[in-house]
């Protein structure tokens, strides 16, 4: 028995006295990772990310997140843009899935708290899986918590549901300016010649999109953004606007 207790004794000086003193040892590395990952690393990985982004080469935006995921696939900021990037290849909408659910499943019991456009996106990706009853299910959800905000306090304004039902009026308006955009550019540079009649058609739809396009916004959330875009320019009237000044520059009109 002395033996036995000599050898607890010992345990117990190993496991509790040692660990207490090494314990702000740990809490010091802990806070030196927490800084070196999410204060220096994050900020300069989505920087380098975004650049890419803005050339819409989604592929290597990818590849910048895929080396990084020893580091970062702890913290929402970045499973939220891998998501985003995902998404937007377009044929990995069930890899999409599988980080966009943890974010919302992780504030289901408030889903209001989630951001708009990741709502959208994850229903979008479960149409596009074939997982409709699983979209259904997540808009029941977000009707469900809009109606009690609005019982709760009606001078609230709440459009997650709103933004969710547009997003296929968004992906529309999304192709269709991005095959304006390719038609201008094959135009200035010479390599297709437009007859009047066609010029005078798209600038008539453009003009239609600038009368009703007024409320419906161009985009809902742009990842990799650090500063918003002013609400003013946030929308398909003022897209349109630009579209149909690229028409007179290209055609030569204005002049």
């Amino acid at each position: 028995i002395p033996v036995l207790m000599a050898q607890a004794k010992i345990y117990w000086y190993i496991t509790v006295v040692l660990s207490c003193r090494y314990i702000p040892v740990l809490i010091t590395q802990a806070k030196i990772y927490w800084y070196i990952t999410v204060v220096l690393y994050i900020p300069v990985l989505m920087a380098q990310a975004k650049i890419y982004w803005n050339r819409e080469n989604y592929q290597m935006v990818e590849k910048i997140f895929r080396k990084s995921v020893e580091f970062c696939n702890e913290h929402d900021t970045w499973k939220l843009n891998v998501a985003h990037v995902l998404f937007m290849q377009e044929n990995k909408y069930k890899e999409a899935i599988g980080f966009y659910e943890p974010i919302v499943k992780k504030h289901y019991d408030n889903i209001l708290n989630v951001s708009a456009v990741v709502l959208a996106n994850l229903c979008v990706s479960y149409i596009m899986t074939s997982q409709n009853e699983e979209a259904e299910e997540l808009m029941r959800k977000i009707e469900k918590e809009e109606e009690q905000i609005s019982y709760d306090d009606p001078d609230k304004k709440v459009f997650h549901l709103c933004i969710v039902n547009l997003d296929p009026v968004l992906y529309t308006w999304f192709y269709a300016k991005r095959c304006f955009l390719s038609l201008l550019e094959n135009t200035a540079k010479h390599m297709i010649m437009i007859r009047d009649s066609v010029v005078q058609e798209c600038i008539q739809f453009l003009e239609h999109c600038e009368v009703y396009g007024k409320t419906e916004p161009a985009m809902i959330e742009q990842p990799l953004e650090e500063d918003r875009m002013h609400i003013g320019k946030n929308t398909v009237t003022y897209e349109s606007r630009l579209l149909k000044a690229l028409f007179y520059e290209v055609i030569g009109w204005n002049q």
